[in-house]
């Protein structure tokens, strides 16, 4: 058996669904051969009884022969331990290929989610991802588990109409051609399936998102009295996606129903013919008991086979979703020619806002539009979309880089940086070796540690649920510090705490990132008072930069910024 998580889970086949499953089956063909294997036996195990059974009763009942019936009956005997042994091992089979599907997808997804960064909230909903995790991938699944008790139903198919043939002609024609023919009648209703199933799967997808959505900003919400708002379009999407789901049952439902009807309809006719043939004298006692026997077996690969069609098309819905996500790629690639690596201690320079970072010193940015500083924090960590190419360190565009490296170089920690749920130290160090006390020093965040009787121990809500905004907001920022970085770009890192702790973290981070390149915006005198260099923003552009005394004295536009006060002269005029 596999031990999971896998290693790698590969490249994925991403070019249609169809590819995709067949590569996944392909990736595990050890364990999906094995159990097939043993679904193979599991099911001529049980297609072989009601023969053995029939010569029994000629042999041993009919014939009045103990010794033949005790022969026979240790044969059955023999057969149902053999039976009973490939049905554990199937199972157990079957498991581990649906774990391992299961695991493997989730890999790639994720891997894939790295791989895209900030380029898979813009390109994919957030209830598309989740749908990924919750039902996709069990239906992926649901098609490696089935696929071992297909693949048995087939062989022990073929077995019976041997047997059949062998004894009655007839009876093996009606076999042979009457189980096709029992497919094909099933056919019209798997096209209107698929395309129902793949259009609930974009309802639930969009409503799953929209629920992430409201529960994301459920404060903002009740602070603006949208609740009632959102709950109405949520309980609209929800009832869109239950009449999906409806009709897809419906759909279900005759599938379900004809997979009953249909062969149990073949099991009378078999049992007729069998019948009829035994008051002819054609066929002896012993072979209608076993023709009847083969009636009853031939329900469980005829459900096996319909079973195996309705999984495979709900698969390949699923795996639509899944090559979605893989086939998209990141707004940021690996350029074909990657540049020389600027040295370290290097300047740090926006072309499009004329702004110079100084290697070696703290700037910050003050902006008359916040969202224009925002948009340049992220242009200067190459996280911004589209991706600008007038960022340079130190004379080479970012662009110019292998994304790794300007990643590993270059952090921006903005307001919307998150803990994911876990062990809090592992969140904290990222690199494994980061100095996380320190770290918690200097973002004033000692205090949050310290309540906590578990420490760096403490299993973290998702989100950081369980911490109030301005304690994220503080771990976070150790967080940031932790990975020390050549360049550290902090975007209000200080919004949510009160004006004592915002002194002191103001305080520390300069310590703390002192000879190092470290870039905050803020808008408050208390971060801009110990900061090297301020520049002043106006329209996207730097048009003023000094101490942030300087700017005080020199620029009515600042002072009226970061002081929120009025320009008496401009009143007056």
């Amino acid at each position: 058996m596999r031990r999971l998580p896998l290693d790698h889970p590969g490249t994925a086949d991403h070019r249609s669904p169809g590819r995709f499953l067949w590569w996944m089956a392909g990736q595990q063909w050890r364990t999906l051969a094995g159990g097939m294997a043993f679904g193979i036996v599991w099911m001529c195990a049980q297609a072989v009884m009601p023969a053995v059974i029939g010569r029994a009763i000629d042999q041993g009942v009919a014939a009045k022969d103990t010794d033949r019936l005790l022969e026979w009956a240790g044969v059955l005997l023999a057969i149902g331990l053999v039976q009973a042994g490939a049905g554990i091992m199937r199972h157990r089979f079957a498991v581990t290929n649906w774990l391992t599907a299961a695991y493997r997808i989730v890999q790639l997804v994720t891997r894939q989610s790295v791989r895209l960064g900030g380029t898979l909230p813009r390109k994919v909903s957030t209830g598309e991802v989740v749908a990924i995790g919750t039902n996709d991938l069990s239906h992926i699944g649901q098609v490696m588990d089935v696929s071992a008790r297909f693949s048995g139903a087939v062989v022990s198919f073929v077995v019976v109409a041997v047997i059949l043939l062998q004894t009655s002609v007839t009876l093996g024609l009606v076999v042979l051609l009457g189980v096709p023919l029992m497919m094909l009648l099933l056919t019209p209703i798997l096209g209107p399936l698929q395309r129902s199933s793949a259009h609930q799967r974009h309802l639930m997808g969009r409503l799953s998102n929209t629920a992430s959505d409201i529960v994301g900003g459920l404060r903002v919400l009740r602070g603006i009295g949208g609740e009632q708002v959102f709950a109405d379009r949520y309980r609209r999407e929800s009832q869109s996606a239950r009449y999906a789901g409806v009709q897809v049952a419906r759909l279900q439902s005759v599938l379900d129903a004809l997979q009953v009807f249909l062969p149990g309809f073949f099991v009378v006719v078999v049992v007729w013919i069998g019948a009829r043939s035994a008051v002819s004298g054609s066929i002896t006692a012993g072979e209608l008991v076993a023709f009847y026997g083969y009636s009853a077996f031939l329900m469980i690969p005829l459900r096996t086979a319909t079973e195996y069609a309705n999984k495979v098309i709900r698969g390949r819905v699923a795996a639509a979703r899944i090559c979605r996500v893989l086939e998209l790629d990141p707004e940021v690639g690996v350029p074909a020619e990657v540049a020389g690596s600027p040295a370290t201690g290097v300047d740090l320079v926006d072309a499009r806002s004329g702004l110079t970072v100084r290697a070696g010193v703290l700037t910050a940015i003050v902006s008359d539009q916040p969202d224009d500083s925002a948009l340049l924090a992220d242009r200067l960590g190459m996280t911004a979309s589209p991706v600008d190419d007038e960022v340079t360190l130190g004379g080479v565009p970012l662009t110019a880089l292998d994304p790794v490296e300007v990643r590993e170089r270059i952090v921006v920690s903005d307001t919307g940086a998150l803990f994911f749920s876990g062990r809090l130290g592992d969140g904290l160090d990222l690199s494994g070796h980061g100095d996380v006390d320190r770290a918690l020093d200097t973002a004033s965040a000692a205090d949050i540690l310290d309540a906590l009787t578990e420490g760096l121990d403490t299993i973290v809500a998702e989100r950081g649920r369980s911490f109030s905004g301005g304690q994220r907001q503080r771990l976070v920022l150790a967080r940031a510090l932790a990975l020390d970085p050549e360049v550290l770009v902090l975007v209000e890192p200080t919004s949510a705490v009160d004006a004592h702790t915002e002194s002191r973290i103001a305080a520390r981070l300069r310590h703390h990132r002192a000879g190092r390149t470290t870039v905050v915006t803020s808008t408050s005198p208390l971060m801009l008072d110990t900061a090297d260099v301020v520049a002043f923003l106006e329209g996207g552009r730097v048009v003023a930069t000094g101490t942030h005394a300087e700017l005080l004295a020199s620029s009515a536009a600042y002072r009226r910024v970061v002081t929120r006060e009025t320009d008496l002269e401009a009143v007056g005029a």
